[in-house]
């Protein structure tokens, strides 16, 4: 009977509970869809329901850069929530992940919200969706949740959201206006889309570039739903998104996979259809591109999907479309709780098949993978810090490797020479097969040409990480094992030595830029060689760091600060007791050059692309732990430019009234870096400097192509048009680039690098300018989509050059080297042009 009493008694406690559990209205204070929630109030919510409800837990994983916390909340029965610890690790045996069998059956549906700040329809329909699964006068849903477990992540960016909703609040008029004219309905740049370094976090999955995902996948890693759902808004006049996705879909994608977002796509049409509400699937939002929070779950065994409402930072509270119609915030929160809870339905109907669809994937891929290339293979001749830097990726995405530890003669996929030929396998380099859990995954990022059955596609169509890291690597089509764990070498700490003349650090990856910025930070002087010497029995290249005793006789404690530094950064230093080389310039030769600091100043707003002046401020401020002022491109005609040494302008629209400004500028001695469409502004201005054709013969040839291809699409199908037009888009192209690996821009990179190029942008190559790094001819593209009218004309283009001008210069960017900031080997072609060109 005392047991009776008991159960009876915890379930009237439970009951309790649940009947104080507050809706969103009763907490907030006002009927969701009325004015967007700060961020601080919505994770206020989940506290409150999680404090009220023993079937809700929240975990806090992180913090974002403006130090707001990063949430989710596990919902399901109490009992499965006592057991949560079971149903993660059963996943990651599922997953082959850990060792032996499953104890549960219980699924694991993931709903992610709010990647984009100003999408903020998602972190209200959250709210909506969790009372509801709680809701202590419904029981419609405790069914499912009995047997499957829902996450809900209610907010992936809170410091965009927050910049949204922040701004919004001060503009919206209490009675609705939905003129799209109106103040509230124009967010100022660079708007809530991106995080707090002004990155996109639904391109960030698989590279985790940002505290927001690197936090968020150490997370899902440890989970490895089955269903992910990203929750997304698109422009005012698109109607409702839901999956199936649209062509191109990866090859590696399965069958059920494919099946399971059919399955959604009807029931969720059958919601949609019953309340008169648009849609559309099956367009627009493919699955090719491995970093987005649909693909990334695709290729480690979810279901993953994209869900779009219309509406976006334009719509507001309510705005009108272009039909006259007007979307309002409460529309849009219905439709995507509606969304969830067709997604959460179609779980649990096909719950035993998804556990079972899962299971197989992993044990599948990993014994018997599909794609053509089993192996890939890293050599260990490449510098150890860009390797490592590779490394650093894998361990994020839980992707295995080893050591070869053997030698042998085989036959592979060259990235570098984009062909097949002889690889001398030797012990020390580093074997990533497909033969382990995270096979698909390891493929698609190695991949050296993905397959596209559709060229219409929504981002980039190349990203192979030995490209992306500049490393020698091999792709080969049979199994190859490592021999053994791959174990770093110990570092060892460099020691202080009041003899050393000089300590010489290396010059050729990212984690050497970071040593010189703490060096330039700590006031210490930094030298660096225009030729390759010897000293001491060591041969050092171009670009070399020498940190010289002689004019560092300020500094105190010289030879401890050096060699702590460098400890710090795991770099080990060369060290010699003089300046008299055996070959190669000694280091009093004017052909030693110091580095001077460098006071930076980097160009945002209105007109600037914020994604690329995110990623150098990124770059600048949160990696390199380096000092930059911030300007507003309207304010440089009157800003004092003579501060600064170094201007960085990103990718934009600059008025031509600028250019006299910068020109002169440049002239009495400043240094300016254009990216990408920044150079516009400097085109075609000046003879035998930068121009877009070299001369007349060359454009008509390049008009000649694209006038023939004008002519057959005259008469081509309506329809078709877009299709067409493709042609003349470049969607990620990598190209090999020559570079003069004896001017500063070059340095460190032995001659070469690969471009990841986005646009048709094209420039010829300069008469009286320095042609630091170009395109030889059409045979240098390697992968990636590229419109056959644009193609040619990147033969014998211009991708670094630089323009002397009077005592400055003009450093021209054609591609952006630090995209996404995941193409990590064009981090040190910035730093060249930043601390090592003209000095």
């Amino acid at each position: 009977m005392k047991k009776v009493y008991l159960v009876a008694g915890l379930l009237m406690f439970q009951t309790m509970l649940l009947a104080q559990i507050k809706s969103p209205a009763e907490f907030l204070g006002y009927e969701l869809g009325e004015r967007f929630t700060p961020h601080h109030k919505v994770v206020a919510y989940f506290q409150h329901v999680a404090s009220e409800n023993p079937a809700v837990k929240l975990r806090e994983y992180g913090k974002t850069n403006e130090l707001r916390p990063l949430l989710v909340a596990f919902v399901s029965s109490v009992e499965n929530i006592n057991q949560l610890e079971t149903i993660r690790t059963d996943n990651l045996k599922r997953a082959g992940m850990l060792e032996g069998a499953p104890e549960l059956s219980i699924p694991v549906h993931w709903m992610s919200y709010n990647v984009h700040g100003n999408e903020a329809v998602s972190s209200e329909a959250t709210m909506m969706t969790l009372f509801s699964l709680v809701d202590p006068d419904s029981s419609q849903y405790r069914p499912w949740l009995d047997e499957m477990l829902v996450v809900l992540d209610p907010c992936v960016n809170p410091d965009g959201q927050e910049r949204y909703v922040n701004w919004y609040q001060q503009k919206m008029n209490k009675v609705l206006q939905p003129d799209l004219q109106s103040i509230e309905h124009r967010e100022p740049w660079p708007g809530g889309r991106p995080n707090h370094y002004l990155f996109d976090l639904n391109r960030d999955w698989a590279w985790q570039t940002q505290v927001e995902s690197q936090q968020r996948l150490a997370l899902y890693n440890e989970w490895l739903p089955q269903v992910h759902l990203d929750f997304h808004e698109q422009g005012i006049n698109s109607p409702y998104y839901f999956a199936p996705a649209a062509e191109p879909l990866h090859v590696q994608l399965t069958d059920f996979q494919q099946e399971y977002q059919e399955r959604f796509g009807r029931n969720t049409a059958t919601y949609f259809d019953a309340n008169d509400w648009f849609y559309f699937t099956k367009e627009r939002f493919d699955l090719l591109y491995p970093s987005y929070g649909d693909t990334y779950p695709m290729y480690n065994g979810a279901i993953g999907m994209t869900i779009e409402q219309g509406g976006s930072g334009s719509a507001g509270i309510g705005g009108y479309t272009a039909d006259g119609d007007t979307v309002t915030l409460k529309d849009r929160i219905i439709h995507h709780h509606t969304t969830g809870i067709s997604a959460i339905q179609t779980t649990f109907d096909l719950k035993e098949k998804v556990l079972e669809a899962y299971s197989n994937y992993f044990e599948g891929s990993s014994s018997d993978p599909v794609g053509p290339y089993k192996s890939f293979v890293i050599k260990g001749s490449n510098p150890p810090a860009k390797v490592h830097a590779l490394l650093d990726l894998l361990d994020k995405n839980n992707i295995r490797y080893g050591l070869s530890g053997k030698s042998a003669s085989l036959t592979g996929f060259s990235y570098q020479n984009g062909q097949s030929e002889r690889l001398n396998l030797e012990e020390n380099d580093i074997i990533i097969n497909a033969y382990q859990p995270k096979s698909v995954l390891t493929q698609v990022l190695f991949e050296p040409e993905p397959v596209l059955n559709d060229s219409i596609t929504y981002d980039i169509t190349s990203w192979a990480l030995p490209y992306a890291y500049g490393l020698e690597a091999f792709a080969m089509e049979s199994r190859l094992d490592a021999g053994q764990p791959y174990e770093a070498a110990a570092f060892e700490p460099n020691q202080p030595d009041v003899e050393t003349l000089a300590y010489i650090a290396p010059w050729n990856a990212t984690l050497h830029v970071k040593f010189l910025a703490a060096l330039l930070q700590e006031g210490i002087r930094v030298r660096y060689n225009e030729y390759p010497f010897e000293v001491a029995g060591n041969s050092y290249p171009t670009g070399s760091l020498i940190i010289t005793r002689g004019g560092n006789d300020y500094v105190p404690n010289f030879h401890q600060k050096v060699t702590d530094l460098a400890n710090s950064f795991e770099i080990s230093l060369g060290q010699t007791n003089t300046a008299y080389v055996d070959s190669g310039k000694d280091f009093g030769s004017s052909h030693v050059r110091v580095i001077q600091k460098p006071s930076i100043a980097l160009v945002g707003g209105e007109g600037v692309s914020s994604l690329n002046f995110g990623e150098i401020w990124h770059f600048l401020d949160s990696e390199l732990r380096y000092p930059v002022v911030i300007l507003e491109r309207d304010q440089l005609a009157s800003a004092d430019l003579s501060r600064y040494d170094v201007m960085v302008l990103p990718s934009g629209s600059y008025p031509d009234e600028l250019y006299e400004t910068l020109t002169e500028w440049v002239t009495a001695g400043g240094k300016l870096l254009a990216l990408d469409e920044a150079l516009t502004l400097f085109a075609d201005k000046e003879e035998g400097m930068l121009r877009t054709f070299a001369d007349e013969d060359e454009k008509a040839l390049q008009d000649s192509i694209k006038g023939k291809a004008m002519e057959a699409e005259k008469i081509a199908p309506f329809l078709e048009r877009e299709r067409l037009d493709i042609s003349n888009y470049a969607a990620g192209a990598i190209f090999e680039v020559q570079l003069d690996s004896t001017h500063p821009l070059g340095y460190g990179k032995n001659g070469t690098f690969y471009t990841l190029k986005n646009s048709s942008n094209r420039y010829a190559l300069m008469d009286q300018g320095i042609n630091a790094g170009y395109i030889s001819g059409t045979d240098s593209h390697r992968t990636g989509f590229i419109g056959y009218k644009i193609k040619g004309g990147m033969a014998r283009s211009l991708v670094f050059g630089v323009e002397a001008k009077g005592r400055g210069q003009l450093i021209y960017l054609v591609d952006n080297p630090v995209f996404r900031s995941f193409w990590e080997d064009g981090k040190l072609i910035l730093a060249n042009a930043l601390f090592l060109s003209g000095n």
